[in-house]
């Protein structure tokens, strides 16, 4: 409850009771509030954070914040209870001036996710504004000679309220002489007139004080009074007369300065100086009026004057007096009301906010980049905005409410294609021709490990001599990743297996970030020519290739390949030999030539899809020698499905005097390898 009181003459106490309260509705995604204007520091408004279906454990770690574009002072929320409170004063004659709706736009954001919500706080008029008159006093000059029903305007008060708040009613002093007329339609919008009653007397009274009061049309009421000082003067008795009360015009904003608004014409029917009429605006003259437009004293032309701007004000009302020249000046008036017109010269205005950067690559569709927020200061279609993006991108643009829209993920995203865009959001008007703004963010992708490490080649092939040193660097391997930053670091190890007796890890190591392979023992060639230390996934199609050197072991190499097939059958039946060996592609090939010596004489063959040989698929022979080679070579098949070493494809056997020589050369290691070479042996026999 306030209390306003007035002391001195005529005071009256005024007692204001007003009941605050606070309304909320949800739609659209919005919440709505109402509070009247004046309310004190910590006013309820509303349960906001309840409103909203945030539990109140949330509201600190989720970042819960409020922000108004330039109003965010005036309300707070507490974050213990999710209370929506003023903060401060909230005048809505300061924060909204005329306008007949006035509401304060919040924006609460809450991250983790991120979520926006918008929210309208409307400020309820209260009446603590009273009417104002222009002065306090008011002197009126009036011949004695003016008849009855003459009358002379007055400026009205004005109230900073709305609505009925400011809807005013006007009374005069008690008066023989004088009486107040009034009058409100849509040619006249405000017309208050002091009517003379009867015929005045100069030497009967020479001054009549009247007081006017203005009252609003608030529970309790408030007033304003002004002092009508009137003097009688005897002398000319006939005044200035416009041919209307009001004239009406409408300009357009953007007219050149002196342009001509209109040619006021008031008549006067008095001769000589009685008759010569001075144009002027009535005082007091407002500074809008003085800023924008001029008035000719003697021809009564209005012209524009400095700059017109429809957004700043739309309508002049313009008090014009024409005065004669006579010995005691005779005043007519007539109200110029001028509508000024929109133009389209405002750009709309595109701001973006609450950046969720940078975006993870794996980041799903529809998730909130940016908030967009336009605006254009023009009306009606000038005024109408609408907003596009960059076209062949994967965002786009979703309206949240009003002019608010939320910049979003539209298609997946790949950091290792594009690693960032450029995104331009461009706001077009609807005027004639239109006007448009952009805004532009860069919107970076962030990324995701979401690519394996390749290999330069899918398999390496190494020689290395025996009896190398321990520790010896042999090979280096490389792989890639297109990822980035920690996602693209490629770490190197051994997929363990076990090479005869041993595991694979005792002969080689690999060196974790260089990718360097060394030898960790001495290789010795007897023991082991071929050693595979990184095995490819199984396939049934392969190429075998061998060699022979006389009086040394032979080595086998498996690789993926083209499709192998052989025919039923010993030896002699459709597998190449050294004599039947060609170099024809698809067929078998002789590598060096047959002839080269017996120490050098060395062969590898493979089959193709071409050797015209073929048999059906699957079929491999037993076993079968090699012509001039103490060697006999036995092959068996296994299941394509059969995860097993691939070097036990093939094995080889060597004549009982190639086995006791090379008894005799390595002792007690190699014997145990003659065991097993006999053993290979009796196998390929079988």
């Amino acid at each position: 409850m306030l209390l306003f009181s007035q002391s001195g003459p005529g005071s009256r106490c005024l007692l204001l009771s007003f009941l605050l309260f606070s309304a909320w509705e949800a739609g659209s995604g919005q919440l709505h509030y109402s509070i009247p204007e004046e309310a004190k520091h910590g006013t309820f408004v509303g349960r906001i954070a309840q409103d909203l279906g945030l539990e109140l454990t949330e509201l600190v770690p989720r970042l819960f914040r409020v922000a108004s574009k330039d109003r965010g002072d005036l309300l707070e929320v507490n974050l213990q209870n999710g209370i929506l409170f003023v903060n401060s004063r909230i005048d809505r004659e300061e924060l909204c001036g005329r306008s007949a709706e006035c509401s304060i736009h919040l924006e609460v954001i809450v991250d983790r996710p991120l979520q926006v919500f918008h929210v309208e706080v409307e400020v309820k008029d209260i009446n603590d504004n009273p009417p104002v008159f222009p002065e306090t006093n008011k002197n009126i000059v009036i011949a004695e000679s003016r008849p009855p029903e003459t009358r002379f305007p007055l400026d009205g008060a004005s109230d900073a309220d709305i609505g009925i708040n400011s809807a005013l009613t006007y009374r005069l002093d008690p008066s023989d002489y004088f009486a107040l007329a009034t009058q409100n339609n849509r040619e006249r919008p405000s017309s208050l007139s002091l009517v003379l009653k009867k015929s005045l007397d100069r030497e009967e009274i020479q001054e009549h004080s009247l007081l006017l009061t203005a009252s609003d049309g608030g529970k309790p009421e408030l007033t304003g009074t002004v002092q009508l000082l009137i003097t009688i003067l005897d002398v000319n008795d006939n005044a200035p007369e416009f041919d209307r009360f009001v004239y009406r015009v409408r300009v357009l904003e953007d007219v050149f300065n002196g342009t001509l608004v209109i040619n006021l014409n008031a008549t006067d029917p008095d001769e000589g100086t009685n008759g010569d009429i001075i144009y002027s605006f009535r005082r007091p003259v407002s500074p809008a009026v003085v800023h924008a437009f001029n008035i000719d004293p003697n021809s009564g032309e209005v012209r524009t004057k400095g700059l017109l701007d429809f957004e700043e004000i739309k309508l002049y009302e313009i008090p014009v007096e024409a005065v004669d020249k006579g010995n005691i000046p005779m005043t007519g008036h007539c109200t110029l009301l001028v509508e000024v017109l929109d133009v389209n010269d405002n750009a709309p205005e595109v701001t973006i906010t609450s950046l969720s950067l940078p975006v993870k690559e794996d980041a799903q569709p529809s998730t909130v980049i940016a908030l967009v927020s336009v605006s254009d200061r023009d009306s009606g279609d000038n005024g109408q905005v609408t907003c596009s993006l960059t076209p062949h991108l994967p965002f786009k643009l979703v309206s949240t409410f009003k002019n608010y829209y939320s910049l979003v993920l539209d298609s997946a995203l790949d950091r290792e294609t594009t690693a960032d865009y450029k995104v331009v959001v461009t706001a077009r008007d609807g005027g004639s021709p239109s006007l448009w703004a952009t805004a532009s963010v860069s919107v970076e992708v962030a990324d995701v490990n979401d690519n394996v490490p390749v290999f330069a080649q899918p398999e390496y092939t190494v020689f290395v001599k025996e009896n190398n040193p321990p520790g010896a660097h042999i090979f280096t391997v490389s792989a890639v990743d297109t990822d980035a930053q920690e996602n693209a670091l490629v770490s190197y190890s051994l997929v363990e297996r076990r090479v005869g007796e041993r595991l694979l890890s005792s002969y080689v190591s690999v060196h974790a970030e260089s990718g360097k392979v060394f030898a960790l023992q001495p290789l010795d060639h007897e023991e082991l020519e071929l050693l595979q230390f990184q095995p490819r996934q199984p396939n049934p199609d392969w190429r075998y290739s061998a060699s022979l050197r006389a009086g040394m072991h032979s080595s086998v190499h498996l690789e993926e390949a083209g499709i192998l097939r052989a025919g039923p059958g010993g030896p002699d039946q459709q597998w190449p030999t050294v004599s039947s060996a060609t170099p024809e592609p698809e067929a078998g090939e002789v590598s060096p030539p047959v002839g080269a010596g017996v120490n050098s004489n060395s062969w590898t063959f493979k089959y193709g899809p071409g050797n015209p040989k073929q048999p059906g698929p699957g079929e491999l022979p037993d076993k079968f020698i090699i012509p001039g080679s103490p060697a006999i070579i036995s092959i068996r098949q296994e299941s394509a499905n059969n995860q097993i070493d691939k070097s036990d494809f093939i094995t080889f056997g060597k004549k009982e005097e190639t086995k006791k020589k090379k008894k005799k050369k390595k002792g007690n290691k190699t014997q145990e390898k003659k065991e097993k070479g006999n053993s290979t042996t009796d196998n390929s026999d079988q």
